[in-house]
């Protein structure tokens, strides 16, 4: 994808869930990975620090990324909505995270 921004953040995974986690992203609604990929995101990993459990999420955004946008669309609700017992949530169920600063990188 041209002009495109690297983006990571990293969320919170609660105790005992890790084996869940990847279950929900393995089997991921086709709907919402659509919408994903319409809306610009491109080459979205997320990992987990087993000791921590600390999620660190990388992915590439279209630089015209509107990020308003996904926060108010029903299947992220809806995604949120069934992540919210696994995760460390906010009350509206949106993940808790934090963006994180790029301090280096090598292509």
């Amino acid at each position: 994808m041209k002009n495109t921004i690297r983006n990571a953040f990293k969320m919170k995974l609660k105790k005992g869930f890790e084996t869940e986690y990847k279950k929900r992203h393995d089997e991921i609604w086709p709907e919402l990975e659509a919408l994903l990929s319409e809306t610009g995101i491109q080459d979205y990993s997320i990992f987990l620090d087993e000791e921590t459990l600390i999620l660190f999420a990388v992915q590439k955004i279209s630089a015209d990324f509107d990020s308003n946008l996904l926060p108010n669309h029903p299947i992220v609700k809806k995604w949120w909505a069934y992540m919210e017992d696994i995760m460390e949530t906010n009350p509206d169920n949106s993940p808790l995270s934090t963006s994180l600063k790029e301090v280096f990188h090598m292509d």
